[in-house]
């Protein structure tokens, strides 16, 4: 044993800062957020918590709003990748082909990605306004259409963190999707292209099959990051309004720890979407083949 280490002694010690880095800033969080998950901690017990073991998760699964929190989170969470996925793909499939001013329209199209959230987020908001928002007075003054209340209805809320955020995910996949494009070989184009085959065909056949195993892990990513988007729903439904009804699953639990105070519930909700976007991911790699040698099928 001592041997072994002596042996491999320099490249554990290069990787002792990085393990140590990976255990402050990942592990003892993760453990420490299931310990409080499994405690009464709260503003009245800040102190002296207590240790509740699973009542915490008992309580969550018995609130019937769970289920209609999660069902908004799914479909928030489906309408935006689809989104930013169709969009990215067909923006990089124009940006690929030789039209001029490609790289204007490339720095033109990465800029929602580039900006931070909370000023998107922000802008939006004040976009969506009833009275003087600027998407409002387009309907009524350019289509003679009436105004939308955007931020006071339940469902045009949702609608418009959903734009919002649509708006702001698309260049990553764009960006995604255009370095696949760029590494297809041009000669299998031409060769389908002799063989009579037609531009949906040459996309259906050759562009989607060689750009899978690159988004794959890309539409991962942004599953996971649409799931736990709190900025965008936040800062335009101001908190999940109206009247809560706007809520996803991490802005249910970002309103349980800072406004209620409840920490050791929402320790225990975040463990809860912990295990739902764990499952979800394990379920999509294995259905598209991501796992097996290492590429996509």
């Amino acid at each position: 044993m001592t041997t072994w280490i002596s042996r491999y002694r320099v490249p554990y010690a290069l990787l002792l800062p990085t393990g140590l880095v990976i255990g402050l800033v990942i592990l003892y969080p993760f453990f420490y957020n299931l310990w409080l998950s499994m405690t009464n901690m709260s503003l009245y017990h800040i102190n002296d918590p207590a240790f509740v073991g699973l009542r915490n998760y008992g309580e969550i699964f018995k609130e019937s709003e769970l289920y209609s929190v999660l069902g908004k989170t799914i479909i928030w969470t489906v309408v935006n990748v689809f989104f930013h996925v169709a969009l990215g793909i067909a923006l990089a499939v124009l940006l690929n082909e030789g039209i001029r001013g490609k790289g204007i329209f490339r720095a033109l199209l990465i800029l929602p990605w580039a900006m931070p959230q909370y000023i998107v987020a922000l802008t939006w908001r004040g976009m969506f306004s009833y009275e003087y928002g600027s998407i409002n007075l387009m309907l009524t003054r350019w289509f003679g259409l009436e105004a939308v209340p955007w931020l006071s209805d339940a469902f045009w809320a949702f609608a418009a963190a959903t734009i919002t955020n649509i708006w702001l995910g698309f260049p990553f996949m764009m960006v995604i999707a255009l370095g696949g494009l760029q590494s297809i070989p041009k000669e299998l184009y031409e060769a389908a292209e002799i063989d009579g085959a037609g531009a949906w065909q040459r996309f259906w056949r050759i562009t989607l099959p060689m750009l899978k195993p690159i988004m794959v892990p890309a539409v991962s990513l942004g599953a996971i990051w649409t799931f736990n988007n709190l900025n965008v729903i936040w800062l335009v439904t101001r908190g999940g309004q109206p009247a809560d009804s706007s809520h996803i699953l991490v802005t249910y639990v970002y309103k349980a720890a800072f406004t209620y105070y409840r920490y050791g519930y929402a320790a225990a909700f975040s463990v809860v979407i912990f295990l739902i976007l764990f499952g979800f991911i394990i379920w999509y790699l294995n259905r598209t083949g991501a796992l097996q040698d290492g590429v996509a099928r």
